[in-house]
């Protein structure tokens, strides 16, 4: 009960079957456990940790300002929150290759399922802002080929992100694409690109599991889990999606509350107390030790 009965090494299979299922996997974000469990129990096939919604719940901008301990921490908790399979950004891999060696070792430890790894200059900043600048693709080729080697499970997986799209142009994205899988890479996430077509072109010219970032207010166009499934995308993303709706409420909340001077008007718009004891489970654990969970449930307010 506490805790859940897939080990680390069951998500990574699962994902794995996933990606070879034929299916669109679809990866909602979740910047909290809590999070997580809502996702689930939604009926979704994974999870997702962006790193800018990580960013943003430190209070930080998406300029490769955390750390790889934050990452991986993080990163833990929500892992361990579901049965489903994770899968985290792991930005440049926070440093040189050795550097992006060490952080898949620290992902696996983490109990994470896969990680994506990108082809940005480090510290790198979010890849729907102007100014983006990538590395060579040898450097980029070095980094996968690190982390790579680092993998202890083979079922764990590395996806490699190229942000030259804009950059380089569409063309120079497919190679750094094409490269980036002859690396090793188990599966390419090509970030903000703008119409239908550029989404197309990446799946005639690559031959491995494709991701799709399905990010509001960016630079794409946002495709519908039937649109990507038809053209061939194996994984789509909803990285800050659960961020926003939540941020959102809040703050309506709290100038709800500031001008009126109660949150009575809110209720309606509120996780009942039931619902959340529910997430939580309460009622399983109470169950498990009565010696030392001995509240009771019934009559309790929502």
């Amino acid at each position: 009960m506490i805790g859940t009965s897939s080990g680390a090494a069951d998500k990574r299979v699962t994902l794995r079957a996933g990606l070879n299922s034929g299916r669109l996997q679809r990866l909602p974000g979740a910047f909290s456990p809590l999070v997580a469990k809502v996702v689930a129990e939604a009926g979704f096939e994974g999870v997702y940790v962006s790193g800018a919604a990580l960013a943003a719940d430190l209070g930080l901008p998406d300029i490769g300002l955390t750390t790889l301990t934050e990452v991986a921490g993080r990163g833990a908790q929500i892992a361990a929150a579901t049965e489903l399979p994770t899968l985290i950004d792991a930005d440049t891999g926070f440093g040189a290759p050795l550097n992006a060696a060490r952080t898949v070792t620290a992902l696996e430890d983490a109990g994470l399922a896969g990680c994506h790894l990108e082809d940005q200059v480090h510290p790198k900043r979010c890849g729907h802002l102007d100014g983006t600048a990538v590395v060579p693709a040898e450097d980029m080729i070095k980094r996968l080929r690190a982390a790579v080697s680092a993998r202890r499970d083979p079922n764990f997986v590395i996806c490699a992100r190229t942000d030259a799209a804009g950059i380089e142009g569409l063309s120079a994205a497919i190679d750094r694409a094409r490269a980036y899988a002859e690396a090793g890479a188990d599966m390419i996430f090509t970030e903000a690109l703008t119409e239908v077509a550029e989404f197309e072109a990446i799946r005639a010219a690559v031959d491995v599991p494709l991701l799709a970032n399905m990010t509001e207010f960016g630079k794409s166009p946002l495709l519908s889990a039937r649109q990507l499934a038809d053209i061939g995308y194996n994984v789509v993303i909803y990285p800050v999606t659960t961020l926003r709706l939540a941020m959102f409420a809040v703050e309506a909340g709290l100038c709800e509350i500031e001008s009126s001077g109660t949150q009575f008007d809110l209720l309606d718009r509120m996780q009942q107390r039931s619902r959340l004891y529910s997430l939580l489970r309460y009622r399983d654990y109470n169950e498990f030790d009565t010696n030392t969970y001995n509240f009771t449930l019934e009559g309790m307010q929502s």
